[in-house]
């Protein structure tokens, strides 16, 4: 799980209140232990496994296999953060089961309730935390961040986000327009993080896209919005290993939340951006991303408006998670190469960008 939230925001409340430097779940706390994870599985769900931990930013997360090592059904087990709002947690849960209902061949994890029939209950842990949990089927494949990408699998990446945005279109919950700090319409608020960045030309690449975004600002607020997953980067997709253009799972549903239509797109789009080398201002930083705008286009549509914004969008994106992943290092330096996984080659992304006018990035999609 990722959700990383604005300090202040503890209700859940889009009142932007004053500008925040840290997000809410910052905040250590002690990790469950594998076995204890086991056992929870027995006590709370009748189930006899072994755990195994996941890596994950905040949250303890373990897939369940069979103590016997009996090959056949294996389960995710997820261990809220103590800060987590339980609200938040009604809200995914729900989301989850929205999604089953509305598209059932979506290939996202199915909640799965407890002995009480409850799809999350809160626990004290033995560190004496009270924390949510909640166990989910277990989406079998290879994270699409470690396999080839082709233009297939990138046009079926486009389809099921497209696919997915119908199937949570019409579902609504109190809490579900949470101030994610990942979601970029909140981009503004996480300027105060600048004085995380100790190099200052990368301090200064920041605040230029910090002022682009500043200029766009209003046309994004009045964008359509809905329910999204709002996370759909590669590390959260798994193919079939065997099949790398099959879309088998969508995993990590930690940041969704009701936000734009184009913010949810740009997110996918993000992780289609070059990676092993720097873009040259002359490239088409967007040469895979078009096959799975592609996808996206042909099963869902997108406005005018929205295409002209996407690209601003993804740089907003770019700067969102070197601002968020910096600061977070410095906190948890022991979790620091998970976090800094992906901004390494973002530097070069947002060169790009910057490299080009406003109204160049604003056709560069159309």
């Amino acid at each position: 799980m990722k959700r990383s939230r604005l300090p202040g925001d503890a209700s859940g409340s889009r009142d932007p209140g004053p500008a925040v430097a840290v997000p809410a779940l910052a905040a250590a706390h002690r990790a469950m232990p594998e076995a204890e994870a086991a056992g929870l599985a027995r006590d709370r769900y009748r189930l006899d496994v072994t755990a195994t931990r996941l890596a994950t930013e905040k949250d303890d997360t373990f897939r369940l296999a069979p103590a016997d090592g009996a090959d056949g059904r294996h389960w995710i087990l997820k261990v809220a953060h103590p800060a987590e709002p339980a609200a938040e947690i009604d809200f995914q849960t729900g989301l989850l089961a929205h999604v089953a209902a509305a598209d059932p061949a979506v290939p996202a994890p199915r909640v799965l309730p407890d002995r009480d029939g409850r799809r999350w209950v809160m626990i004290t842990d033995q560190a004496g935390q009270q924390r949510a949990v909640r166990l989910m089927t277990y989406c079998a494949g290879v994270p699409l961040d470690r396999i080839p990408s082709t233009r297939a699998q990138r046009r079926a990446t486009g389809v099921l986000l497209a696919r997915l945005r119908h199937a949570t279109a019409g579902f609504a919950h109190p809490a579900d327009s949470p101030v994610v700090a990942w979601d970029v319409q909140h981009l503004p608020r996480l300027r105060p993080l600048l004085a995380s960045i100790t190099d200052p030309g990368r301090r200064a690449q920041l605040t230029a896209g910090l002022d682009r975004f500043a200029s766009i600002e209003t046309e994004v607020a009045g964008l359509r919005r809905q329910v999204l997953h709002n996370d759909f980067n590669k590390s959260n997709l798994l193919a079939d290993p065997g099949r790398p253009d099959v879309i088998t799972g969508i995993i990590d549903f930690g940041d969704a939340a009701r936000t734009a239509i184009a913010i949810d797109v740009a997110t996918a789009l993000l992780n289609q951006l070059p990676r092993d080398r720097p873009p040259a201002p002359a490239d088409d930083i967007f040469a895979d991303g078009r096959d799975l705008l592609g996808g996206y286009r042909s099963a869902a549509g997108l406005t005018p408006a929205e295409l002209r914004l996407i690209p601003h969008l993804v740089m907003a994106r770019v700067v969102a998670r070197a601002l968020i992943s910096t600061h977070r290092a410095a906190q948890f330096p022991a979790n620091a190469r998970y976090l800094l996984r992906n901004t390494e080659p973002g530097w070069a992304q947002l060169d790009w960008f910057l490299a080009h006018s406003m109204a160049e990035v604003s056709e560069c999609l159309s």
